[in-house]
């Protein structure tokens, strides 16, 4: 049996200030680099047999303070990087909901008919991460981290549970937040979904799915 443990990279300022981040190569702030040892020692005790992580700085990071306990180098995939927000990327949430207006209207309500200008569509990342799921079940068995971005998870969790990107906005996923699926019989089944209980000794910051 493989098990994804499916984890969203820890905060950066860029999501305190609700920025637009995309591909622009964030690192984490403070708080960020506590809950990635959070995460970390919550999975201290788990016997993981991989960890892979998209290549920006956020999440890298994250993965190799999850990896170090287990002695593990962490495998960077590419098509782990986070959503191209094209012209977005850099600006404000504001920002975008004013200069964007009706694209953005169409983001919330149907996001799987956008493509970001000079950026990508969600089905683009769903060809991604179909890639990177048909690699961890071809190679792995045992428990396997895999520390990505919002959209990215969000649309990785879509395609585990054989969903199109319309239900993109029904699912939720925080800094650092973790989702775990079981691969049985050929389909996976989620079994936790955003679990942040580890994360309660920085519970005075505000969980972000942003």
């Amino acid at each position: 049996m493989t098990e994804i443990i499916l984890a969203r990279h820890g905060e950066t300022e860029w999501n305190v200030a609700e920025v637009f981040r995309g591909q622009i190569d964030i690192d984490l702030n403070e708080t960020g680099v506590k809950q990635a040892e959070l995460l970390s020692g919550y999975l201290s005790t788990s016997a993981i047999a991989a960890v892979y992580s998209s290549p920006l700085k956020r999440a890298l990071k994250t993965a190799e303070i999850i990896a170090q306990p287990h002695k593990l180098e962490v495998d960077v995939d590419p098509d782990l990087i986070d959503f191209n927000f094209g012209k977005w990327q850099g600006l404000s949430h504001q920002e975008v909901k004013e200069k964007y207006r009706d694209l953005y209207a169409t983001w919330i309500t149907h996001p799987e008919q956008v493509r970001i200008p000079d950026g990508e569509a969600l089905e683009d990342v769903s060809k991604r991460v179909i890639r990177v799921r048909n690699k961890v079940i071809e190679n792995h068995r045992g428990t396997v981290v895999i520390v990505g971005h919002r959209v990215v998870n969000k649309v990785m969790i879509c395609t585990l549970l054989g969903l199109d990107n319309s239900h993109f906005w029904k699912i939720r996923q925080d800094t650092c937040g973790i989702s775990i699926f079981s691969y049985l019989n050929e389909q996976f089944i989620l079994t936790k979904h955003n679990d942040t209980s580890f994360l309660r000794p920085v519970a005075g910051t505000p969980l972000r799915d942003f």
